[in-house]
């Protein structure tokens, strides 16, 4: 059986394979492109292009505008409060030290007095020049850094009287001595803060 239209398809396939034969004959100035090679990890060769990098500016709207201005503020404080929290963590691993073996409580009292108005003359200064905020801040750290409160702290060397006084004073400024520390949830910016800082200060590799 013949098909009337198969001379007409091999002369239109003829056609098309000869344009295109001669279409590879013809190169253009932009026919070939030198490009960076890729191999990929099961051994083939693929082309490679490096693009411009891209600038993009955007406007902060103002939830993240409020959101970099407290982490700012929250930056600061620790950048400030962190050498005090060290210190006083030091302190009381000396005094925990020299504790441990008195039982008078008049030789304990000494202890802890002596350690005290050494304190007060090197930082009381520069400590009643921190904001309520950055006393807030402090606490934190002191908790991250000793595992206690400051009302705990307090009651442990200057009584619970002390301990009340003091919680009374810090809750009129809007503080609380007894505050934790979370470092996984509600501080966990701080957290990221403070192992900055830490590098900062050679405390950590």
């Amino acid at each position: 059986m013949r098909f009337p239209g198969k001379h007409i398809i091999l002369s239109m396939l003829v056609i098309v394979m000869t344009s295109i034969a001669l279409s590879a004959q013809e190169r253009g100035p932009y026919d070939t492109v030198r490009v960076y090679a890729y191999i990929t990890p099961e051994g083939d060769t693929i082309p490679e292009s490096i693009l411009p990098p891209v600038e993009v500016i955007g406007k902060l709207t103002g939830k993240w505008k409020r959101h970099w201005a407290e982490w700012t503020r929250l930056r600061n404080a620790v950048y400030v409060t962190y050498p005090y929290a060290m210190a006083a963590s030091k302190v009381m691993n000396e005094i925990n030290a020299r504790l441990v073996n008195v039982s008078d409580k008049q030789k304990r009292r000494a202890i802890i007095k002596s350690r005290e108005k050494e304190l007060k003359k090197e930082f009381a200064d520069k400590l009643t020049k921190l904001s309520v905020y950055q006393g807030k801040v402090l606490m934190k750290l002191i908790y991250r850094q000793t595992g206690n409160n400051c009302y705990e702290i307090i009651q442990e060397y200057k009584g619970g009287f002390n301990a009340a006084f003091w919680q009374t004073i810090a809750v009129v400024f809007g503080s609380n001595l007894k505050q934790n520390y979370d470092p996984y949830n509600k501080d966990r910016d701080m957290e990221t803060i403070v192992r900055d800082v830490e590098v900062m200060y050679g405390y950590r590799g």
